[in-house]
């Protein structure tokens, strides 16, 4: 706002706070900690700091006080309106998105398909060609076990799916289950045996031998699981495999947000979490995603609902983002135990049904994606999880 640059007072408050925030920062360094403890202590200091930021107070913020004063107060009705629809119906955070303008099966997830097999813990779809002829290999995508299967599939336009059927490609979407207290023995051995079925099912209903396999985030810790597994039992079933946001190697989250907060004792202090209800909520794990970039995900939307009062945008991921689902506290244990004991870096220090897990035999190479600014899935263990696959793989940094 240029209240910041051209009014004495708050010019005067950004520098104070700027100041604070450098002051705190340089404590971190005279407190004489390793390095890890510093970095936690920096990260640790500059949520305080961004939650301090005048920008959060009606008073502090200029925009939101011209607000005000234009429209009566307003602003400040229906900020508190929203405030207590996020109290109500998002565990007390600030909404991220208008979640009222969408719909699955009404404008989002529209591509034509049907549910073509069934598992205890998932369906698989098929999407109906619009091609007369389509590609002899299929295309079997795996989702998150924490997210919906319509990342794939968003509003037209803008729909993965949409497009690949356009272009005469033959898809299969696992959608997961969405487990219970009950479902809680599930760990990822049981997410690698449902997927070889489904896998299975492609080659049946599509009378090819090979696909072309497309993991994210679980679901590609899954997936590479589930070809090593297929690799070592002789089965050629992969002809290629994409990897997207996918930390197989944990040893480059070190620096990262992510790496900073999961230590031993936040490990253990999870599992026991999970452990307790038998299921992690996805609401829980969105609100630790968030405070590790509190100012996009948290005070940015703190200002726009509750001081500007406004309704927050309405954005189709943002509306998927939004829709989590579980995760059985032993398929949670197992991740926590990926990030403790990087597995997937040693051959045979995971096992499936006994199989010793090496990702250097499946000889397809990988096409594996990372994000620069992703502060879940750090970009530098993305290129770890590419160089696991040998020197066929390609890494893109996007």
């Amino acid at each position: 706002d240029p209240a910041w640059q051209g009014n004495p007072l708050y010019r005067g408050l950004m520098h104070s706070h700027l100041a604070l925030v450098r002051e705190a920062q340089r404590l971190a360094g005279e407190l004489d900690l390793s390095p890890r403890d510093e970095a936690r202590t920096r990260m640790a200091l500059g949520m305080v700091a961004d939650t301090l930021a005048p920008t959060n107070t009606l008073l502090g913020n200029p925009a939101a006080l011209r607000r005000t004063l234009d429209t009566g107060g307003r602003n400040l009705l229906d900020g508190a309106r929203n405030l207590v629809t996020d109290w109500r119906d998002n565990g007390g955070l600030p909404a991220m998105v208008d979640g009222t303008a969408f719909g699955v099966g009404e404008n989002l997830a529209v591509t034509p398909g049907s549910v073509v097999y069934r598992h205890a813990m998932l369906e698989l779809v098929q999407y109906r060609p619009q091609t007369q002829k389509v590609h002899g290999t299929p295309l079997f995508i795996v989702p998150p076990q924490i997210n919906k299967y319509y990342i794939w599939d968003l509003a037209p336009g803008r729909s993965l799916i949409e497009h690949l059927v356009q272009q005469g490609f033959q898809v299969f979407v696992v959608s997961w289950f969405d487990p219970g207290a009950a479902q809680s023995g599930w760990g990822l051995e049981d997410y690698v045996l449902a997927l070889e079925e489904a896998m299975q099912a492609v080659r049946d209903i599509s009378r090819a031998p090979q696909m072309h396999v497309l993991g994210a985030c679980s679901g590609g810790i899954t997936a590479s699981a589930l070809l090593s597994y297929l690799a070592a039992k002789g089965s050629d079933w992969a002809r290629s495999l994409t990897l997207l946001v996918s930390l197989l190697d944990v040893q480059g989250i070190a620096d990262s947000s992510m790496g900073l907060f999961a230590h031993l004792e936040t490990l253990e202090l999870a599992r026991t979490a999970s452990g307790g209800s038998g299921v992690l909520q996805g609401k829980d794990l969105a609100k630790v995603f968030a405070w590790m970039r509190p100012n996009d995900l948290i005070w940015n939307y703190w200002v726009n609902n509750y001081l500007l009062g406004n309704k927050p945008p309405a954005f189709d991921i943002l509306a998927w983002n939004a829709d989590t689902t579980r995760l059985p506290a032993k398929f949670h244990s197992d991740l926590l135990d990926i990030m403790e004991k990087n597995p997937y870096v040693r051959p045979g220090a995971m096992t499936i049904q006994g199989v010793p897990i090496d990702l250097s035999k499946v000889d397809i190479g990988a096409y594996v994606i990372g994000g620069l600014t992703d502060h879940i899935t750090p970009w530098k263990s993305c290129y770890g999880t590419a160089r696991l696959f040998g020197e066929d793989s390609t890494f893109v940094l996007a």
